[in-house]
């Protein structure tokens, strides 16, 4: 089971998250999410365990929980569909020739 767990304080370490969900049973993985450029923690990862129902006791016992200072929100992570992901170049257009025929833009021509 894929856990999702929102609202770590910065400083969480994976480590310090692994300790909390082996308390309710085997962890495959642990992830916390950092931003790429500065490698600051985003506030959220997720935590992987192979046995459902010890996913859902983790889910249960964690969520709401404090952890380093605040209260963590801990529920089950559902797949993103592919058609939701969004690359660089989304097409979605824009730029300053945007006006068409009277109705304006920056580029407007002989006015």
């Amino acid at each position: 089971m894929n856990i999702f767990v929102g609202s770590l304080p910065f400083s969480a370490k994976e480590v310090d998250l692994r300790e909390s969900f082996e308390a309710y049973g085997s962890v495959d993985s642990v992830k916390i999410i950092t931003d790429r450029e500065t490698g600051r923690s985003k506030g959220f990862g997720f935590v992987e365990m192979p046995d459902d129902e010890e996913g859902m006791a983790a889910i249960e016992g964690l969520n709401g929980s404090d952890f380093g200072g605040r209260n963590i929100v801990v529920n089950k992570s559902e797949a993103k569909p592919q058609g939701d992901r969004r690359g660089f170049n989304n097409n979605r257009g824009g730029g300053y020739n945007r006006g068409g025929g009277d109705r304006g833009g920056y580029n407007r021509g002989g006015y």
